[in-house]
């Protein structure tokens, strides 16, 4: 051959090199490595799995499933379906190609003749095998891969991969999705007839069940296939959830779940989370969808913080279920009210036996008059502060929220952990007292575990990795254990709730029930030695419940709960600290009966009355500043007179309504003024103004 024929058929072959040449191929761990499922795991504290949630939405895919993870019927019949010489030829069948090439110069229809191995390849480069790659040259490309592929790995790791990186169904890819989405079961308990049923969907994973049925049937060289007909309908039909787990703390799963692959141990402990779900799924069919749709439960660990139950909702009637309800901010109602009287307690100003007066009381305010009303509208009269807190009485809390100030409270709060109060106190104002402000469940539950550990606050743990801070002191012990015993009496209690109510347990427990305004929440938390609970009631959409009251919405969910984390063990009523000392008390005018009572060391009394007029600060109680009064034309002008109203040691003290002097104080004159603001005021002996209000008549 000439210089010139030799350089021609170089050339010739440097160019079909160039056409068919592959492009490059990933080895095996660096397709394993690269492997990433399009789901997230979560377990419990033991590692037990309890849900997941997609992340990735490109593609459906589990983990990598190892070959020895695949039923063996499974390997045998995709390999027998697809390339039964696979185990036999170096990657490219020349048999069938031959056979190929035999059907075409016959004018019949042609076989496939790609390999497990070229499919591979053309799954590793997607251009080997994208739409338009049937020319000869692309074929050849596809054949050299294969031969790439053969050289690199060995036939387990091709058929792994092969089985990995499959489409089967819609987007579900890879055997493991493909065996939990169509059947049901995980790759390993496949049988032979789903088998056939998964060889007969790779020609085409599109195909309708009718199809499918037909080449299974094929598959399977059997005469009667009518099942099939039926198991491939079945197959078809609504895709199976891809997850393994009990879907148990779906809301948790996707507040922590975020990553593709991700696996997350929590601090969640299985057994706890099935029994506050069914118990809350329980109550929450029992009320019915029509009086409240949706409820959360947090359970903790008091000593490490640990969050053991974490259920953000169940569903059923709900029509938000996707809103976390453990984690969604919701009117506090009156389960701040335990912080408040604590901090009295701290500073001096009350004593559980301290007389609160549960009367009518207006206060002016920048946006006007708040008048706070107790829950039944009623009111006791004097009250101690141990039966104020324990009924839940709402006059008594703003009359104590008065003696503390509504920022230091806020403060208080703040640092309890309620960081959704960014605001000041003057924001929140004196309903900051019956729970305006919005909290978590997550919050409530913290906070009330400080209480349980002497006051001492720290973060709360919901991973298994996550670090033990220390606690960091918030109430002093002697406040937190005095306010635990105040509710955890159940006499105290009694005129409210009832001796028999869903908040008495057979062992020591402190809680607290809560209800937001329009009843738009209802919440109970509380705690024994062991374990906070906390829960939550009501609709997350912000209607208000109905027919729900403050101990039959939540409460039943919490004392089930605490029967059942107590049951196999002796609840301790925590030890009295340092500082607190008991004494037998009466109360005068019998407002209340004798009983033991603790003290702060050096407060104790053994008899307790309210304060005599005498020592009540001289103050004009009606008007109330800034109030506004109408006059009806209707009614004849001498016939609407305004009482005026005073306390405190008066008997010296006169009144002067602008310029007009109305006379002594404790004579309970009554106003007769024209439209118009006035100034109402009242001085001592020696003409000081002791109290003055402006209110105006229209």
């Amino acid at each position: 051959m000439t210089f010139a024929g030799i350089g021609l058929v170089a050339l010739i072959y440097a160019s079909l090199d160039y056409v068919t040449l592959p492009p490059p191929l990933p080895g095996y761990v660096q397709v394993r490595t690269a492997w990433h499922p399009s789901e997230a795991w979560l377990y419990d504290r033991d590692g037990n799995l309890i849900d997941s949630a997609r992340v990735d939405f490109a593609a459906r895919r589990l983990g990598w499933t190892p070959l020895d993870k695949v039923s063996a019927v499974t390997r045998e019949t995709l390999v027998a379906a697809e390339d039964r010489r696979f185990f036999g030829h170096g990657g490219v069948d020349l048999l069938a190609l031959v056979g190929v090439a035999r059907d075409k110069a016959q004018g019949e229809r042609a076989r496939g003749a790609s390999t497990i191995t070229m499919q591979l390849a053309g799954y590793l480069a997607p251009d080997l095998a994208a739409p338009g790659s049937r020319r000869w040259w692309d074929k050849i490309r596809q054949m050299r891969a294969a031969w790439a592929l053969e050289g690199a790995w060995t036939k387990d790791q091709i058929l792994e991969g092969y089985l990995n990186l499959a489409g089967f169904r819609g987007e579900a890819q890879g055997i493991g999705a493909a065996a939990l989405g169509l059947f049901g079961k995980t790759p390993d308990a496949l049988a032979r007839d789903d088998s056939l049923l998964l060889a007969a969907l790779l020609p085409d994973p599109q195909a309708d069940s009718t199809r499918v049925a037909r080449r299974a049937c094929a598959l399977s060289h059997e005469k009667d296939c009518t099942r099939f007909a039926g198991e491939a309908a079945s197959m078809l039909g609504p895709t199976r959830s891809l997850a393994l787990d009990p879907g148990l703390a779906p809301h948790l799963a996707d507040r922590l779940l975020r990553k593709p692959g991700l696996r997350i141990r929590t601090t969640l402990d299985r057994r706890i989370q099935q029994f506050a779900i069914t118990a809350l799924k329980r109550q929450l069919q029992g009320l019915g969808g029509a009086r409240a749709r949706d409820g959360a439960v947090v359970v903790l660990d008091n000593q490490s913080g640990d969050v053991l139950a974490y259920v953000g909702g169940i569903g059923g009637a709900s029509t938000a279920r996707s809103v976390d309800g453990a984690n969604a901010y919701r009117q506090a109602g009156s389960t701040l009210k335990p912080f408040l009287y604590a901090q009295a307690i701290e500073k001096g100003y009350l004593t559980p036996a301290s007389i609160l007066e549960d009367s009518p009381v207006q206060l002016d305010t920048a946006s006007g008059l708040y008048v706070p009303q107790n829950y039944d509208r009623g009111f006791k009269g004097q009250v101690s502060a141990r039966s104020a807190l324990a009924g839940s009485l709402n006059v008594p809390a703003v009359r104590t929220l008065l003696l503390v100030g509504v920022d230091p409270f806020r403060d208080r709060l703040w640092d309890s952990g309620y960081r959704g109060m960014t605001e000041d106190g003057q924001y929140y104002g004196f309903s900051l007292a019956l729970g305006s402000a919005e909290v978590t469940l997550l919050e409530q539950a913290d906070a009330y575990r400080s209480l349980a550990n002497g006051g001492r606050w720290s973060p709360l743990r919901l991973t298994a990795d996550a670090p033990h801070e220390a606690p960091r002191k918030v109430t002093t012990p002697q406040a937190a254990w005095l306010v635990a015993d105040m509710m955890a009496d159940p006499n105290a209690r009694a005129a409210t709730f009832g001796l028999d109510s869903a908040l008495r347990l057979p062992f020591w427990a402190a809680v607290k029930t809560g209800t937001s305004k329009a009843m738009r929440d209802n919440w109970c938390i509380g705690f024994s030695d062991r374990y906070t609970v906390a829960v939550w009631v009501g609709n997350l959409e912000g209607d208000p419940m109905r027919a729900v009251s403050g101990t039959s919405g939540a409460a039943p969910v919490w004392r089930d709960l605490m029967l059942a984390l107590n049951s196999d063990r002796k609840v301790v009523a925590p030890p009295r600290p340092a500082g607190i000392e008991q004494r037998a008390i009466r109360f005068a005018n019998h407002v209340e009966q004798p009983r033991l009572e603790y003290f702060l060391t050096g407060t104790a009394q053994t008899e307790v009355a309210a304060a005599p007029q005498a020592a009540r600060r001289p103050r004009i109680t009606n008007p109330v500043a800034g109030s506004v009064y109408a006059i009806d034309p209707d009614i004849p002008p001498d016939r609407q007179r305004l009482a005026v109203g005073v306390s405190g040691e008066v008997t010296a003290h006169r009144l002067l309504l602008d310029k007009r002097d109305l006379g002594a104080a404790d004579s309970q004159p009554q106003i007769l003024a024209a439209p118009g603001q006035h100034r109402l005021r009242l001085i001592d002996i020696s003409g000081r103004v002791v109290d003055q209000v402006l209110f105006t008549i229209r």
